[in-house]
C-alpha cells in the first residue's frame, strides 16, 4: 500500500487548515511504542487541527497529564505498566475521580488475555480495546479519527448545554444588568456551539445601549467608535467594556466595518460577523472567531435568522429594565418628596445605599437586596400626613405632637398596604415596622425580636444611624465615635444585635456611602 494515501480524509474533512491541535496522550512503558505511535500518525489531521502529542511511562505519570490538561482528547492506554492493571486504574481515576466524561480512551495490550475485553470496557467506561498487535497504522488511524470525532461531537453538545443552562439561569431574572449579560453569554455560547465549538465569540453593541429610548440614527450607525463588547467568551471574555477598535485586530475591525455598513454578514475564512436590526438601537455586531470549519449555506441561514432573534430579545429585555428603572425613579422620588428636611437631603439615597450594602453583608439572596433597596425610599411616606411644623419643630414636642408623629407609621401603612407588588408590599411593611425594637418597646405594635422582619429591622438601625451622623432639624450632626458608641449601648434593646455587629465592623463602608451622598445645604 502507498503511505501516502494512508492518511487521505474523506471528503468531509478535506479541508486542510491550522486551526490549532488535538491533544493525544500516550501511555506505555516502552519507548517504542511511543515513537512509532508518533510516526503513524505524524501527517494527521482532522478539521484543520493537527495532533499534539503528551507521552507518559506510568500510570502515575498519566493522571497527572490528565491533572495539567483538561482538553485531551484521546488516550491510548496500555493495560500493563507497574502493575497488571495500571491502565484499568488510570482510566478509573478519570472517569470517577477527575468526572472526565469527555476524553476518549483507547486500550493497548500486549496481553488481551489478562483483561477481557467485554468486562473491561464495560466495567472501566472505556471506548475501545485493541491488542498491540492488531493495531496497524491504517487501523489506528481509523481507531483515532473515530475517536476524534466523537470528542469532538461530545464538546459540541457539551458546549450546547453550558449555554442553554446559561439562558435559562438568565431568564430566571433578566431585569439586573449581571443578568443580561448572562444572558447574551449564553446566546452567543450557542451560536458558536452550533457552528462548530468555536469559543471565541462577542456580542457588540454601541455605547447607547444602556438608552433603549434613544432613536436609532443611520449617521451614528456608521461611526463604530461608539461601539464596544457588550458580552464575551473565550478571547473577548476579558475584554467587556472594551471598544471595538481596541478588542480586534486592524483586520478584523476591518470586517465588523464592512458588516456595520452594508448591514449585512460578512464571512472571511474563520471569522464571522453578523450585523443585528435593531428598533431602537444604531444596531450590532455578532463577533465569532476561530470556527474549526468552514461555515455552509446552512449555517449562514442559521446565522441569519439567529442574529435577527438576538437582537430582537436585547432590545426587548432593554425595554423591560428601563421600566424597572422608571418605576424605581419613581419611587425614589416619591420617597423623597414625602422628606421634610429639606431639599438638599440625601437620606433617601444614603438609605437605599446603605440597605444593599447590609442586606449583601448579612447573605441576603440577590433578590431580596433588590427588593429592600427599591422599597426602602418609602419607609417614612407616612409622614405626608404629619403636619410640617411638627416634623420641623426644634423645640421639645408636647404629648399630642409625639402622637401624631408615632401615626406617621400607621398611615404609610395604610398608603401602600393594598398594593399587589412585591416592591410596595415590602414598603408597606418597612413603613410600619421602622419603629419597633428589638425588646419588643417600639410602636405601633410592640413587635419584639424576630417576630419584626429582617428588612424591617435593617430599615430602624440604618434610619437611626443616619439621622445620629447628619444634621436634623432638631439636633447636630454627632461625631461618629458617638455615634457608634450609643448604637452599641442599643444593642439587644432597640437593634437585632447582629446587624448591629456588622454595621460597626464595617463602619467604613457606611461612612464611604455617608460620604458619597452629603446633605447639601443647611437645615433652615
Amino acid at each position: 500500500m502507498n503511505d501516502d494515501l494512508l492518511f487521505i480524509d474523506d471528503d468531509e474533512e478535506d479541508v486542510v487548515e491550522d486551526l490549532g491541535t488535538w491533544k493525544i496522550l500516550i501511555v506505555d512503558d516502552e519507548p517504542e511504542v511511543h515513537a512509532i505511535t508518533k510516526l503513524a500518525l505524524n501527517d494527521f489531521f482532522l478539521n484543520g487541527k493537527t495532533l499534539e502529542f503528551i507521552s507518559a511511562y506510568s500510570g502515575d505519570e498519566a493522571k497527572r497529564c490528565f491533572r495539567e490538561h483538561d482538553d485531551i482528547a484521546v488516550v491510548l492506554l496500555d493495560v500493563v505498566m507497574e502493575s497488571d492493571d495500571a491502565g484499568l486504574l488510570v482510566a478509573e481515576y478519570v472517569r470517577n475521580e477527575l468526572d472526565n466524561h469527555f476524553t476518549r480512551i483507547i486500550l493497548r495490550t500486549g496481553q488481551p488475555g489478562q483483561a477481557p475485553e467485554k468486562d473491561v470496557i464495560i466495567n472501566y467506561d472505556i471506548n475501545d480495546y485493541k491488542s498491540k498487535t492488531e493495531l496497524t497504522a491504517q487501523k489506528l488511524f481509523t481507531v483515532i479519527i473515530a475517536a476524534l470525532r466523537s470528542y469532538r461531537d461530545i464538546i459540541v453538545i457539551e458546549e450546547s448545554r453550558a449555554g442553554l443552562e446559561k439562558i435559562i439561569d438568565a431568564s430566571v431574572d433578566l431585569f439586573s444588568s449581571s443578568s443580561l449579560e448572562k444572558f447574551m453569554q449564553g446566546i452567543i455560547q450557542q451560536l458558536a456551539s452550533i457552528l462548530g465549538c468555536s469559543k471565541d465569540a462577542a456580542y457588540i453593541t454601541t455605547a447607547v445601549a444602556a438608552t433603549p429610548d434613544a432613536s436609532p440614527n443611520p449617521t451614528n450607525a456608521l461611526d463604530l467608535n461608539e461601539l464596544y463588547v457588550f458580552a464575551g467568551n473565550g478571547e473577548y471574555s476579558d475584554k467587556e467594556g472594551v471598544l471595538l477598535k481596541d478588542a480586534v485586530s486592524p483586520e478584523e475591525y476591518e470586517l465588523c466595518k464592512r458588516a456595520m455598513r452594508d448591514r449585512e454578514i460578512v464571512y472571511a475564512e474563520d471569522h464571522v460577523v453578523a450585523y443585528c436590526n435593531s428598533k431602537t438601537q444604531n444596531g450590532a455586531l455578532l463577533y465569532l472567531s476561530g470556527l474549526p470549519r468552514r461555515i455552509g449555506e446552512n449555517d449562514k441561514h442559521l446565522v441569519r435568522r439567529f442574529s435577527n432573534s438576538v437582537q430582537l430579545a436585547f432590545d426587548n429585555v432593554l425595554k423591560t429594565i428601563d421600566v424597572e428603572s422608571t418605576q424605581r425613579e419613581i419611587i425614589e422620588r416619591l420617597g423623597k418628596a414625602m422628606e421634610h428636611d429639606g431639599q438638599g437631603s440625601n437620606h433617601i439615597a444614603r438609605m437605599s445605599a446603605m440597605a444593599e450594602v447590609m442586606g449583601c453583608g448579612i447573605g441576603m439572596n440577590e433578590n431580596d437586596v433588590r427588593l429592600l433597596k427599591h422599597a426602602i425610599p418609602l419607609h417614612d411616606v407616612g409622614n405626608s400626613r404629619v403636619p410640617v411644623t411638627i416634623l420641623r419643630k426644634t423645640e421639645p414636642l408636647t404629648e399630642d405632637e409625639i402622637f401624631a408623629i408615632r401615626q406617621h407609621a400607621e398611615f404609610g401603612y395604610q398608603i401602600l398596604k393594598d398594593s399587589s407588588r412585591p416592591t410596595i408590599q415590602l414598603a408597606a411593611t418597612l413603613a410600619r415596622q421602622h419603629h419597633e425594637r428589638w425588646d419588643g418597646k417600639g410602636y405601633p405594635e410592640g413587635l419584639q425580636g424576630q417576630a419584626i422582619l429582617l428588612q424591617s429591622r435593617i430599615a430602624t438601625l440604618l434610619d437611626v444611624f443616619d439621622a445620629l451622623i447628619n444634621t436634623r432639624p432638631y439636633k447636630t450632626a454627632w461625631p461618629l465615635d458617638k455615634v457608634e458608641k450609643v448604637i452599641n449601648e442599643e444593642k439587644g434593646r432597640h437593634f437585632d444585635p447582629l446587624l448591629v455587629d456588622y454595621l460597626l465592623n464595617h463602619i467604613e463602608k457606611f461612612m464611604a456611602i455617608q460620604h458619597q451622598h452629603p446633605d447639601i445645604p443647611e437645615y433652615v
